[in-house]
């Protein structure tokens, strides 16, 4: 039995760092895609196709962007709304600064690595422990 938990532990420890690290590579390389995204004020207003969104830039252009089903819904009502635009890029606007991509990316590979440090102690543990 103790050789078993041993083997599974040692399992543990291994998948947790491995794929951790290899999240946590994969999390840093979308966040480095992701790009730069500047906080702005939009103006809303109702389009014929939707609702739409209008800001200035930090080069002073005029950006529009028509919202999704999702940001009309959490903006409903409103006149006007902060905003990240990305930087370098023409009319893409969102309502959070970092993507939740990344950010779900990052929590997972923080997880699993705290699932290899948590299996990495057992192991240690159950190494004295056992004699």
């Amino acid at each position: 039995m103790d050789a078993r938990v041993d083997g599974i532990v040692e399992i543990f420890t291994w998948v947790g760092f491995g794929s951790g690290a290899l999240l946590a590579g994969a999390a840093l390389v979308l966040y480095l895609f992701d790009g730069t995204w500047m906080p702005a004020r939009a103006v809303l207003e109702d389009g014929p196709h939707g609702r739409l969104a209008r800001w200035f830039d930090h080069d002073g252009g005029v950006n529009e962007a028509h919202l999704t089903h999702e940001q009309a819904h959490t903006l409903a009502g409103k006149d006007m709304a902060d905003i990240f635009y990305r930087r370098g890029s023409r009319n893409r606007l969102r309502l959070t600064q970092r993507s939740p991509v990344v950010r779900g990316v990052a929590l997972l590979a923080i997880g699993l690595l705290g699932l290899g440090v948590a299996a990495l102690v057992t192991s240690t543990i159950l190494l004295f422990a056992g004699g």
